[in-house]
């Protein structure tokens, strides 16, 4: 993979001014995703970055809809779950929602994201060249923690330009701001499967001197579940929808259940 991606920000020439939201691993949570984009920060943003894993949950369609609503504000990565919907249904006893969700995606909804890229750069204000993407630069499902060691960073980020300074990734619904090797690298969470504690999770990037600021949207709870569980055709949305929008899962546990992934289980044993 080409982990320079596209180095643009709208038109040719443009000075890519203006705050950048980034939105990740939505999993098709409409409730969640609506009320990030009536924040009005992500109004006024001039891009809105989607890094990954869009679709996967309970209202994929509805979803999709949502966010081409965005139009050329929108800029679009692939995760390992939009990719996986577009292979064939995922494998219903390992992820239940998705190989449904898989099976409700029009010809066209697969078709655009097979189009998507791994990794985008795009410049932002205060921050210059900045390197979106879901897991890691190389790979859509490759684990790295706040606390993963030095060395596994080195790893990952090896072949991102000298001139990029921050990469921007998901993959793993914990937010983080870590300064490794150089570079800032920030999570914003998920939107829609949040661990740790209910609401939606994003970023916001620049203006302001650069700033990168953790943001946690809080919304109704309640109506939210009842909704996925009237709207979406998924058998089992009422518990998925309360397992996953009340946040059930600490981030202790997510950490637990991930750590293994960036290789310090392996190290351990040496």
């Amino acid at each position: 993979m080409d982990v320079q991606g596209k180095l643009s920000d709208g038109a040719p020439g443009s000075s890519g001014s203006g705050a950048v939201a980034v939105l990740s691993d939505i999993h098709g949570v409409l409730p969640a995703l609506e009320a990030v984009l009536e924040e009005p920060d992500v109004r006024a943003a001039r891009r809105v970055v989607l890094t990954g894993d869009l679709l996967a949950g309970p209202l994929p369609r509805q979803t999709f809809d949502r966010l081409r609503a965005l139009g050329d504000r929108a800029v679009w990565i692939s995760g390992n779950a939009d990719r996986e919907l577009t292979a064939g249904r995922p494998d219903a006893a390992g992820d239940a929602v998705s190989a449904w969700a898989a099976g409700q995606l029009r010809l066209r909804e697969k078709d655009f994201l097979r189009s998507l890229p791994a990794a985008v750069t795009r410049e932002v204000a205060g921050l210059g060249p900045v390197l979106f993407c879901h897991a890691t630069p190389r790979d859509d499902e490759e684990m790295v923690l706040v606390d993963s060691r030095p060395e596994r960073w080195a790893e990952v980020l090896e072949g991102v330009p000298d001139a990029v300074r921050t990469v921007v990734c998901g993959h793993t619904h914990v937010p983080y701001v870590r300064f490794t090797h150089g570079r800032l690298v920030v999570n914003p969470g998920s939107v829609g499967m949040p661990y740790g504690r209910p609401g939606a999770h994003w970023a916001l990037l620049g203006p302001d001197g650069g700033a990168v600021t953790l943001r946690h949207t809080p919304f109704d709870y309640d109506a939210a579940c009842d909704r996925i569980a009237r709207e979406s055709d998924f058998p089992a949305a009422a518990e998925w929808a309360d397992t996953y929008v009340r946040a059930r899962h600490s981030a202790e546990e997510a950490l637990a259940a991930f750590g293994p992934g960036d290789g310090r289980t392996a190290r351990t044993a040496e």
